[in-house]
């Protein structure tokens, strides 16, 4: 039976991302990335509920990130949802659920430009991934992983 492993959001980033190397050298970025549901109960009021993922990104791809990415910035991300267990300083089991990504498009332009709705500025609308290549985790081992 076949099966597929897909996540797609489109929001906005919580805070700058993190930038981080492997011990063999390989770049890793962290983001953060917000998504938002907007409703109205049954009472006619409006309720609002943010959902907070946790996107991990490889490569040159992460460099790229970590080097036009500010918090605020809307950010599309494709990429596969990936549970990883790992223990914590006592010792105890812990998991964490992201999203690794295979693209990355910035959208629009960096928070606070005076037209930051422009898709054609220095940064807007740029994609990167997409081609394979480098874009997987190293395999695991348990010294390689920078988090």
């Amino acid at each position: 039976m076949a099966s597929v492993n897909k996540a797609i959001i489109l929001g906005n980033l919580g805070r700058d991302p993190e930038l981080r190397h492997t011990q063999a050298g390989k770049a890793v970025a962290t983001l953060k990335i917000a998504t938002n549901e907007v409703w109205t109960d049954q009472s006619g009021e409006r309720q609002e509920r943010t959902e907070w993922h946790t996107v991990v990104v490889w490569g040159r791809q992460a460099e790229t990130c970590n080097q036009y990415l500010k918090k605020g910035r809307s950010v599309f991300i494709e990429g596969r949802i990936q549970t990883r267990k790992w223990q914590d300083k006592e010792g105890h089991d812990r998991y964490s659920t992201e999203i690794v990504a295979d693209r990355v498009q910035f959208v629009g332009g960096q928070p606070g430009d005076k037209d930051s709705s422009r898709s054609n500025d220095n940064y807007g609308d740029a994609s990167f991934g997409g081609g394979g290549g480098d874009l997987s985790p190293p395999p695991a081992g348990g010294d390689d992983i920078p988090f």
